[in-house]
């Protein structure tokens, strides 16, 4: 056999190997963010030139040294009518069916994981689950040593009754009311992890943005650990983000909601600066430094031991709304089940955080999306004064007198307060404190069952706050 005719039999699977692929989060049924340029990238042998044509455009990229490639589709108006993508290299991919509207992230333990059929009033909400604008994308359990550039799913799912059982039920009970709001595709990108902590779910730059975090962030080469022969620690720090979020990027979307904390439960403060860790670095690798961040603040629940640590998260996470630009968070005080650490109403949990989306990135201004939110405590004498944000209307749900307040005297002691409504402002008091308290709170233990509202039904967080002072 002549050397020429050697080398064409070699090359042939050579040539016959070539294929344009596509990491898992591209797909048919997917939904792209609208009004932003949106990234289409995948691998091909170096070299390639690649294609990408969707909805009148068509872009072309050589892949590197490394076989990556990467165009940026221009920013695009929502549309509800799908169309196909198609991506010309070494081969060809179409997808199908592809929208543009609103994408979010669902991240967190098992409350955002928590399905659609695990929740409240699951046959009626699956059999009416008709919203083909909306689209689910579910990101397996895997935790990695490195960032990964990609993670095997089972692709987008359509709405429907087929499908909707499996959706995180926080997410789909957002998308539904959103769609119904602003009336474009919404798509609902499933990372989430039941039991985990945040720190795995934190990349590397959002931990050196903390000082408080500063152990972790000087020993970032220590993790993730292993765990047993081969295998990652997924509680360890960075598993999750490199197994379950890197391989995302740089995917274009709208926001990301958090269900998460109660595997963090004890930390107290510790957990704001966690918070702030996470969604730092999360608005670093998705490129948007003002990504709108919204979290459910952990229901009421027996949990064992010291019935004040779970205030204490309550406190961190009612400290990160008030501190971190561009978050907000839903109250779950009322929508709960001290025996049930998974309270099936996950309807008003997805409502609540649309309404956040909707009033601070859809142009909903005169929407009450926030129970009351303290502001201040001003001492007069023997009382405190309490303002709230989003206070029109201040009442007590069940229309009996405010519950759950404390005051803590001079020598550090609390003790049950009586609170009432004047003029749109809670004043608290109390016979055992009478020479003056020092601090006051609501709702300061895991079974706590506050009563305050404002006009719209919202519930108030629990909080702590020293008089004078503000969060």
């Amino acid at each position: 056999m002549s050397k020429r005719l050697l080398s064409l039999v070699l090359l042939v699977p050579f040539l016959l190997s070539a294929e344009t692929k596509l990491p898992s989060i591209l797909g048919s049924h997917m939904v792209l963010q609208q009004g932003s340029v949106c990234p289409i990238w995948g691998w091909d042998e170096p070299g390639t030139e690649v294609t990408v044509t969707f909805a009148g455009q068509s872009h072309s990229a050589k892949a590197d040294k490394a076989g990556r490639w990467q165009v940026n589709l221009t920013a695009m108006p929502a549309n509800a009518k799908g169309a196909a993508l198609t991506v010309k290299g070494s081969s060809t991919v179409k997808l199908d069916d592809v929208l543009v509207g609103e994408v979010w992230l669902c991240s967190g333990q098992s409350n955002m994981e928590w399905r659609v059929r695990q929740s409240a009033n699951p046959q009626e909400e699956i059999a009416n689950a008709k919203h083909p604008l909306i689209r689910h994308i579910k990101i397996p359990h895997r935790p990695s040593k490195q960032p990964e550039n990609d993670v095997p799913s089972d692709g987008w799912k359509v709405c429907s009754p087929a499908t909707a059982a499996d959706f995180t039920a926080v997410g789909y009970y957002f998308a539904r009311h959103l769609q119904s709001e602003i009336k474009v595709p919404i798509g609902l990108i499933g990372s989430n992890w039941g039991g985990t902590r945040i720190e795995p779910w934190t990349p590397p730059v959002g931990f050196k943005s903390v000082p408080a975090l500063k152990d972790i962030a000087d020993n970032l080469d220590k993790f993730p650990t292993p765990r047993g022969n081969n295998g990652v620690n997924h509680q360890s720090p960075l598993a999750l983000y490199n197994g379950m979020i890197h391989p995302l990027l740089p995917y274009k979307i709208k926001g990301a909601l958090w269900y998460q904390g109660e595997s963090n439960n004890g930390e107290g403060m510790l957990y704001y600066e966690k918070m702030r860790a996470l969604i730092n670095g999360w608005r670093t690798v998705f490129n948007d430094k003002e990504l709108p961040f919204y979290f459910v603040q952990l229901a009421p629940f027996t949990y064992g031991g010291d019935p004040k640590r779970l205030p204490g998260i309550w406190q961190a996470q009612l400290t990160a709304a008030k501190r971190i630009p561009h978050t907000g968070m839903a109250v779950t005080t009322d929508i709960t089940n001290l025996r049930d650490i998974h309270p099936k109403n996950k309807q008003d949990v997805g409502k609540r955080l649309a309404l956040w989306a909707l009033a601070k990135n859809y142009g909903k201004k005169d929407l009450v999306h926030s129970g009351p939110i303290v502001q201040s405590a001003r001492l007069k004498e023997y009382r405190i004064i309490l303002k709230f944000d989003h206070a029109e209307g201040l009442k007590a749900r069940d229309g009996k007198f405010l519950r759950t307040f404390e005051l803590q005297g001079k020598d550090g002691k609390w003790f049950p307060a009586g609170a009432y409504i004047d003029k749109g402002e809670v004043i608290v008091t109390s016979k055992a404190v009478f020479d003056g308290p020092v601090a006051v709170r609501m709702g300061w233990d895991q079974r706590a069952n506050p009563n305050l509202v404002n006009g719209a039904g919202l519930p108030a967080s629990p909080f702590t706050m020293k008089a004078g002072k503000g969060l």
